[in-house]
């Protein structure tokens, strides 16, 4: 770390705002996650306002992740560069843009484009409040409770948003379920300059053909894996976005490799403990999220539930991950190590995964459901802080915009894919609803039992 950058860190650290800072870290989170589950309720207003097709709805979501997925790296690299601050401030201007952009649409390219362009703000505030974070409170005790607020911001955020994407859609109309992103955003402008001080820029520059390799190719390789459930894994669209994104991820490690001044340094994948809590990372988004999503499926289609009573079901599994991660998990953090912490939440989420595979279509909430969730949000409660922060503070300050830009790849991509899988896993499954949702939360399962194994063998040892 440069001396200009140790000094930059020490002035955030000693920063009269931090609690602040923290606030605005954790409404990052919050909104990063509730953009992508608070337009689920709204879809079919959407579709019938804007002009969708059945086969083009599912870009409205699909958009957002391909361009959060496909950017992060770039946004991560941008933010040890130009200073985690500034990077912060721009991505929150791009997603009020692609806000405004998206409310107003009203042609279905423009829609698409705009969730598009959410995406890429959100790829930019996502590794810069990371960044932001370590530098408020890297080397301080208040470190493991400051992850375990960030954490449980996106629980509360995807919560959230099928609660206000309900209401909003219902009362006041779709467009708001985007616009609702725009006076957060302009809050939040305007106290970023008083929470965190102007942190110091890296004389380094972006390495953009490794830009546009592992943009393109993470873009590709998430579209082509999004798309393949609804085309077809063996169709020329699937085969060929795959066989691109494969090519070109290929060709970015090739140049990382070469590059003087690369996007992603691959030495820091070797550094103890990065590379197994990033795999550990992916293979909880890959777990958790299709649980969630067909959870929520479960709920309205099997149960009868609304999307609204479907939202308030999972109150008592969001609010046992805030308390997981905001009070118990830090506690356990000092006399537990980070390995006993990913293994054991593993354990725990595989196994209410597996609880809920056996719920009957008419099963009741409270007996099929209730416990079952609670225990697999322990479990995502226990181990989701440890590996993230691990992650994190694995690679050297100066790369922290990239580590955070990685560590929030893995989990994006672990989420699209896992979901992509399981809803081919659900849709082959049978012609039963309840088969196919059964199908998904033992797939959910095997994941969480792959994530075990790899905390397992890969984690070391370590506390705090």
């Amino acid at each position: 770390m440069s001396t200009t950058q140790s000094a930059g860190a020490d002035t955030l650290r000693h920063a009269p705002h931090r609690g602040l800072g923290l606030v605005l870290i954790a409404a990052a989170q919050f909104v990063v996650i509730m953009d992508t589950s608070i337009i689920g309720v709204a879809l079919s207003d959407i579709a019938r306002d804007v002009g969708f097709t059945s086969e083009s709805l599912s870009w409205v979501f699909n958009a957002y992740v391909v361009a959060f997925g496909g950017l992060l790296l770039l946004g991560g690299r941008l933010s040890d560069l130009l200073g985690a601050r500034g990077v912060f401030t721009i991505g929150w201007a791009v997603l009020l843009l692609g806000s405004l952009a998206a409310g107003a649409a009203g042609d279905a390219w423009v829609e698409i484009a705009a969730r598009a362009v959410q995406g890429a703000g959100a790829a930019l505030i996502a590794p810069a409040a990371l960044s932001l974070l370590m530098a408020l409170f890297g080397g301080t005790p208040q470190l493991p409770r400051a992850f375990a607020v960030y954490g449980a911001a996106a629980p509360i955020g995807g919560t959230a948003g099928v609660f206000l994407g309900g209401v909003l859609t219902e009362y006041i109309g779709w467009p708001w379920v985007f616009y609702i992103t725009v006076p957060i955003a302009v809050v939040i402008l305007a106290l970023t300059p008083m929470a965190f001080p102007a942190g110091a820029r890296s004389s380094g520059r972006v390495d953009l053909t490794g830009a546009f390799t592992g943009t393109a190719g993470l873009a590709l390789t998430v579209y082509g894996i999004v798309r393949a459930p609804e085309a077809g894994w063996l169709s020329v669209e699937a085969i060929g976005a795959l066989a691109a994104g494969l090519l070109l991820l290929g060709l970015f490690v090739a140049r990382q490799t070469r590059a003087a001044q690369p996007l992603l340094r691959l030495g820091m994948l070797r550094l103890p403990n990065l590379a197994g809590a990033n795999i550990a990372q992916l293979l909880l988004g890959a777990a958790w999220i299709p649980m969630w999503f067909f959870l929520n499926l479960y709920l309205q289609k099997s149960l009868g539930a609304s999307a609204f009573a479907a939202g308030a079901a999972l109150v008592p599994m969001t609010v046992l991950i805030v308390i997981g991660m905001t009070l118990v998990s830090p506690r356990l953090a000092s006399t537990l190590t980070t390995r006993t912490m990913v293994v054991s939440g593993f354990a725990l989420l595989g196994a209410g995964v597996a609880w809920l595979a056996f719920a009957p279509e008419d099963g009741v909430y409270v007996l099929h459901v209730l416990p079952a969730s609670l225990v697999a949000a322990s479990g995502m409660a226990l181990a989701f802080v440890p590996s993230l922060s691990t992650a994190i503070a694995s690679a050297p300050p100066d790369e922290a915009g990239v580590a955070s830009g990685l560590v929030n790849t893995s989990y994006q991509i672990g989420s699209a894919v896992g979901l992509a899988v399981l809803t081919a896993v659900s849709a082959g499954a049978s012609t039963s609803a309840a088969d196919g949702y059964s199908a998904a939360f033992l797939g959910a399962a095997a994941i969480a039992a792959a994530g075990l194994l790899t905390a397992l063998f890969t984690l070391r040892a370590r506390r705090g």
